[in-house]
Protein backbone atom coordinates (compact mmCIF):
# COMPACT_ATOMS: atom_id res chain seq x y z
CA UNK A 1 0.00 0.00 0.00
CA UNK A 2 2.72 2.57 0.62
CA UNK A 3 4.63 1.38 -2.76
CA UNK A 4 1.34 2.48 -4.28
CA UNK A 5 0.90 5.29 -2.34
CA UNK A 6 4.57 6.69 -2.99
CA UNK A 7 4.02 6.10 -6.77
CA UNK A 8 1.01 7.94 -6.69
CA UNK A 9 3.22 10.73 -5.01
CA UNK A 10 5.99 10.51 -7.37
CA UNK A 11 3.48 10.31 -10.22
CA UNK A 12 1.57 13.86 -9.10
CA UNK A 13 4.76 15.13 -8.53
CA UNK A 14 5.83 14.82 -12.40
CA UNK A 15 2.53 16.13 -13.53
CA UNK A 16 2.87 18.76 -11.15
CA UNK A 17 6.40 20.01 -12.56
CA UNK A 18 5.70 19.49 -16.49
CA UNK A 19 2.12 21.95 -15.50
CA UNK A 20 4.66 24.62 -13.97
CA UNK A 21 6.89 24.29 -16.96
CA UNK A 22 4.35 25.58 -19.66
CA UNK A 23 2.60 28.12 -17.05
CA UNK A 24 4.12 31.72 -17.80
CA UNK A 25 6.95 32.61 -15.17
CA UNK A 26 7.46 35.79 -13.54
CA UNK A 27 10.24 37.66 -15.50
CA UNK A 28 13.89 37.01 -14.04
CA UNK A 29 16.66 39.44 -14.10
CA UNK A 30 19.22 38.65 -16.56
CA UNK A 31 23.03 39.30 -16.15
CA UNK A 32 22.80 43.28 -16.33
CA UNK A 33 26.94 43.05 -16.99
CA UNK A 34 26.10 41.39 -20.38
CA UNK A 35 25.08 44.37 -22.42
CA UNK A 36 23.96 48.03 -22.75
CA UNK A 37 21.08 47.00 -25.03
CA UNK A 38 18.35 44.34 -24.31
CA UNK A 39 15.61 42.97 -26.26
CA UNK A 40 12.44 41.65 -24.33
CA UNK A 41 10.95 37.77 -26.09
CA UNK A 42 7.92 36.16 -25.69
CA UNK A 43 8.15 33.08 -26.39
CA UNK A 44 4.91 30.77 -27.44
CA UNK A 45 4.70 29.28 -23.87
CA UNK A 46 3.87 32.27 -22.66
CA UNK A 47 7.57 32.88 -21.23
CA UNK A 48 8.93 36.83 -21.60
CA UNK A 49 12.56 37.01 -20.99
CA UNK A 50 15.27 40.00 -21.95
CA UNK A 51 18.14 38.85 -23.95
CA UNK A 52 21.18 41.13 -24.63
CA UNK A 53 21.81 42.66 -27.82
CA UNK A 54 25.68 41.77 -28.03
CA UNK A 55 26.45 43.95 -30.98
CA UNK A 56 24.73 47.51 -30.46
CA UNK A 57 24.94 49.89 -33.92
CA UNK A 58 28.11 51.91 -33.58
CA UNK A 59 25.94 54.73 -34.15
CA UNK A 60 27.53 58.19 -32.75
CA UNK A 61 25.24 61.53 -32.37
CA UNK A 62 28.18 63.05 -34.64
CA UNK A 63 27.33 60.45 -37.45
CA UNK A 64 23.54 61.92 -38.23
CA UNK A 65 23.57 64.89 -40.18
CA UNK A 66 20.78 67.47 -41.18
CA UNK A 67 18.86 66.76 -38.16
CA UNK A 68 20.69 68.83 -35.62
CA UNK A 69 17.29 70.56 -34.15
CA UNK A 70 15.79 66.88 -33.33
CA UNK A 71 19.35 65.98 -31.92
CA UNK A 72 19.98 68.69 -29.83
CA UNK A 73 15.87 68.21 -28.04
CA UNK A 74 16.48 64.27 -27.58
CA UNK A 75 19.82 64.77 -26.40
CA UNK A 76 19.23 67.43 -23.91
CA UNK A 77 15.86 65.72 -22.78
CA UNK A 78 18.00 62.10 -22.24
CA UNK A 79 21.14 63.82 -20.72
CA UNK A 80 18.81 65.08 -17.79
CA UNK A 81 17.42 61.35 -17.81
CA UNK A 82 20.62 60.32 -16.94
CA UNK A 83 21.66 62.92 -14.73
CA UNK A 84 18.77 62.37 -12.51
CA UNK A 85 17.12 65.45 -13.39
CA UNK A 86 13.29 65.85 -14.82
CA UNK A 87 12.94 64.15 -18.56
CA UNK A 88 9.96 63.50 -20.58
CA UNK A 89 8.64 60.15 -22.29
CA UNK A 90 9.50 61.05 -26.21
CA UNK A 91 7.71 59.95 -29.61
CA UNK A 92 9.30 60.99 -32.37
CA UNK A 93 7.48 61.12 -35.31
CA UNK A 94 7.73 61.55 -39.49
CA UNK A 95 9.01 60.40 -42.28
CA UNK A 96 10.49 57.13 -42.84
CA UNK A 97 14.72 56.62 -43.05
CA UNK A 98 15.15 59.64 -41.44
CA UNK A 99 17.16 59.04 -38.38
CA UNK A 100 14.57 58.48 -35.69
CA UNK A 101 15.39 55.18 -34.49
CA UNK A 102 19.56 56.19 -34.93
CA UNK A 103 19.13 58.69 -32.64
CA UNK A 104 17.93 56.93 -30.22
CA UNK A 105 20.80 54.32 -30.65
CA UNK A 106 23.37 57.23 -31.02
CA UNK A 107 21.84 58.85 -27.32
CA UNK A 108 22.51 55.05 -25.77
CA UNK A 109 25.83 55.05 -26.86
CA UNK A 110 26.38 58.18 -25.81
CA UNK A 111 25.46 58.31 -22.36
CA UNK A 112 26.11 54.17 -21.72
CA UNK A 113 29.03 55.23 -19.45
CA UNK A 114 27.03 57.23 -17.11
CA UNK A 115 24.36 54.26 -16.55
CA UNK A 116 21.90 54.58 -19.93
CA UNK A 117 20.35 51.07 -21.08
CA UNK A 118 17.90 50.46 -23.19
CA UNK A 119 15.11 47.79 -23.40
CA UNK A 120 13.62 46.89 -27.09
CA UNK A 121 9.90 45.58 -26.61
CA UNK A 122 7.84 44.71 -29.81
CA UNK A 123 4.32 46.41 -29.54
CA UNK A 124 2.15 42.94 -29.47
CA UNK A 125 4.50 42.89 -25.80
CA UNK A 126 3.49 46.16 -24.18
CA UNK A 127 0.64 44.86 -22.32
CA UNK A 128 4.28 42.99 -20.33
CA UNK A 129 5.35 47.00 -19.77
CA UNK A 130 4.65 46.57 -15.96
CA UNK A 131 6.60 43.15 -15.57
CA UNK A 132 9.62 45.23 -17.48
CA UNK A 133 9.43 47.84 -14.99
CA UNK A 134 8.93 46.06 -11.85
CA UNK A 135 11.83 44.38 -13.19
CA UNK A 136 14.43 47.66 -13.52
CA UNK A 137 12.51 49.34 -11.15
CA UNK A 138 15.47 48.58 -8.15
CA UNK A 139 18.33 49.15 -10.11
CA UNK A 140 20.92 51.74 -10.49
CA UNK A 141 21.09 52.24 -14.06
CA UNK A 142 18.71 54.40 -16.12
CA UNK A 143 16.43 52.65 -18.48
CA UNK A 144 14.78 53.72 -21.99
CA UNK A 145 12.22 51.26 -22.78
CA UNK A 146 12.22 51.41 -26.49
CA UNK A 147 9.36 51.02 -29.11
CA UNK A 148 10.21 51.26 -32.48
CA UNK A 149 7.32 51.51 -35.48
CA UNK A 150 4.90 52.27 -33.06
CA UNK A 151 1.32 52.15 -34.46
CA UNK A 152 -2.13 50.85 -33.33
CA UNK A 153 -4.87 49.47 -34.96
CA UNK A 154 -8.47 50.01 -33.12
CA UNK A 155 -8.66 47.96 -30.01
CA UNK A 156 -5.32 46.16 -29.89
CA UNK A 157 -4.37 45.24 -25.86
CA UNK A 158 -1.02 47.01 -25.92
CA UNK A 159 -2.39 50.64 -26.87
CA UNK A 160 -3.99 50.45 -23.26
CA UNK A 161 -1.21 49.06 -21.67
CA UNK A 162 0.96 52.07 -23.02
CA UNK A 163 -1.85 54.61 -22.34
CA UNK A 164 -1.69 53.37 -18.73
CA UNK A 165 1.89 53.47 -18.28
CA UNK A 166 2.63 57.12 -19.77
CA UNK A 167 -0.63 58.43 -17.50
CA UNK A 168 2.11 57.55 -14.59
CA UNK A 169 0.57 54.73 -13.15
CA UNK A 170 3.91 52.91 -13.08
CA UNK A 171 6.00 55.59 -14.58
CA UNK A 172 5.75 58.12 -11.69
CA UNK A 173 6.70 55.41 -8.92
CA UNK A 174 9.69 54.62 -11.47
CA UNK A 175 11.80 57.11 -11.90
CA UNK A 176 14.90 54.87 -13.70
CA UNK A 177 12.84 54.16 -16.62
CA UNK A 178 11.48 56.41 -19.44
CA UNK A 179 9.58 55.24 -23.04
CA UNK A 180 11.03 56.38 -26.14
CA UNK A 181 8.98 55.35 -29.60
CA UNK A 182 8.91 56.11 -33.08
CA UNK A 183 6.27 56.40 -35.48
CA UNK A 184 4.75 57.24 -38.90
CA UNK A 185 1.93 58.13 -37.57
CA UNK A 186 1.19 61.35 -35.54
CA UNK A 187 -1.30 60.13 -33.35
CA UNK A 188 -0.28 56.31 -33.29
CA UNK A 189 -3.83 55.43 -34.67
CA UNK A 190 -5.09 54.76 -38.33
CA UNK A 191 -7.48 57.92 -39.12
CA UNK A 192 -10.16 58.13 -41.55
CA UNK A 193 -12.43 60.41 -43.43
CA UNK A 194 -15.46 59.64 -41.71
CA UNK A 195 -14.11 60.76 -38.51
CA UNK A 196 -14.17 64.19 -39.62
CA UNK A 197 -17.74 64.47 -39.79
CA UNK A 198 -18.46 63.86 -35.86
CA UNK A 199 -16.25 67.55 -35.11
CA UNK A 200 -19.15 69.99 -34.01
CA UNK A 201 -19.06 73.77 -33.89
CA UNK A 202 -19.92 76.09 -31.46
CA UNK A 203 -21.98 79.56 -32.10
CA UNK A 204 -18.72 82.02 -31.83
CA UNK A 205 -16.87 79.25 -34.53
CA UNK A 206 -15.04 77.47 -32.13
CA UNK A 207 -14.07 73.38 -33.25
CA UNK A 208 -14.16 70.36 -30.81
CA UNK A 209 -13.03 66.88 -32.17
CA UNK A 210 -15.70 64.06 -31.61
CA UNK A 211 -14.67 61.36 -28.59
CA UNK A 212 -13.22 58.84 -31.58
CA UNK A 213 -10.90 61.90 -32.81
CA UNK A 214 -10.33 62.50 -29.04
CA UNK A 215 -9.08 59.37 -28.22
CA UNK A 216 -6.53 58.95 -31.12
CA UNK A 217 -4.83 62.11 -29.76
CA UNK A 218 -4.74 61.29 -25.98
CA UNK A 219 -2.19 59.00 -26.34
CA UNK A 220 0.30 60.78 -27.91
CA UNK A 221 -0.75 63.62 -25.87
CA UNK A 222 0.70 61.47 -23.07
CA UNK A 223 4.15 61.78 -24.47
CA UNK A 224 6.16 64.89 -22.84
CA UNK A 225 8.11 65.60 -25.60
CA UNK A 226 7.25 64.97 -29.53
CA UNK A 227 9.95 65.44 -31.95
CA UNK A 228 8.97 65.61 -35.62
CA UNK A 229 10.98 64.24 -38.65
CA UNK A 230 10.71 65.40 -42.34
CA UNK A 231 11.91 64.30 -46.12
CA UNK A 232 14.90 65.60 -46.85
CA UNK A 233 15.98 67.92 -49.58
CA UNK A 234 18.70 66.96 -52.59
CA UNK A 235 21.12 69.10 -50.98
CA UNK A 236 20.47 67.51 -47.17
CA UNK A 237 20.48 64.14 -49.14
CA UNK A 238 23.67 64.46 -50.40
CA UNK A 239 24.97 66.02 -47.78
CA UNK A 240 23.94 62.62 -45.75
CA UNK A 241 25.56 60.74 -48.77
CA UNK A 242 29.00 62.71 -48.49
CA UNK A 243 28.93 62.03 -44.33
CA UNK A 244 29.03 57.95 -44.77
CA UNK A 245 30.90 57.82 -48.00
CA UNK A 246 33.51 59.67 -45.75
CA UNK A 247 33.04 57.88 -42.82
CA UNK A 248 33.67 53.91 -45.14
CA UNK A 249 36.75 55.72 -45.96
CA UNK A 250 36.78 57.27 -49.80
CA UNK A 251 37.99 60.68 -50.46
CA UNK A 252 36.89 64.02 -51.25
CA UNK A 253 37.19 62.76 -55.08
CA UNK A 254 35.41 60.08 -54.70
CA UNK A 255 32.88 61.89 -52.79
CA UNK A 256 32.19 63.74 -55.49
CA UNK A 257 32.27 61.59 -58.32
CA UNK A 258 29.37 59.74 -56.24
CA UNK A 259 26.85 62.51 -56.56
CA UNK A 260 25.51 61.88 -59.93
CA UNK A 261 24.93 58.14 -58.95
CA UNK A 262 23.52 59.34 -55.53
CA UNK A 263 21.04 61.01 -57.12
CA UNK A 264 19.83 57.97 -59.37
CA UNK A 265 19.93 55.68 -55.93
CA UNK A 266 17.63 57.83 -54.38
CA UNK A 267 15.31 58.48 -57.79
CA UNK A 268 15.29 54.93 -58.31
CA UNK A 269 13.39 54.28 -55.20
CA UNK A 270 11.46 57.45 -54.63
CA UNK A 271 12.99 58.85 -51.24
CA UNK A 272 16.40 60.71 -50.57
CA UNK A 273 16.10 59.50 -46.56
CA UNK A 274 18.81 59.24 -44.41
CA UNK A 275 18.18 55.35 -44.73
CA UNK A 276 18.42 55.10 -48.49
CA UNK A 277 21.74 57.26 -48.24
CA UNK A 278 23.20 55.23 -45.96
CA UNK A 279 22.44 52.06 -48.52
CA UNK A 280 24.31 54.12 -51.04
CA UNK A 281 26.91 54.70 -49.15
CA UNK A 282 27.44 51.19 -48.66
CA UNK A 283 27.01 50.25 -52.30
CA UNK A 284 29.13 52.91 -53.43
CA UNK A 285 32.03 52.10 -51.23
CA UNK A 286 31.93 48.65 -52.10
CA UNK A 287 32.05 48.98 -56.29
CA UNK A 288 35.13 51.40 -55.12
CA UNK A 289 37.10 49.47 -52.72
CA UNK A 290 36.21 51.64 -49.47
Amino acid sequence: MNEKFEHLIERAEQLIARIESVLPQPLGEPDWSAAIAWRYRKRSSGHGSLEPVRHVAAMQLADLKEIDGQKEKIERNTQQFVEGKPANNVLLTGARGTGKSSLIKACLNAHAAQGLRLIEVDKADLTDLPDIVDVVSGRPEKFIVFCDDLSFEDGEPGYKALKSILDGSVAAATPNVLIYATSNRRHLLPEYMAENRTYTHTDDGEVHPGEAVEEKISLSERFGLWVSFYPFSQDEYLTIVAQWLSSLGLSEAAIAEARPQALVWALERGSRSGRVAYQFARDFAGRHGG
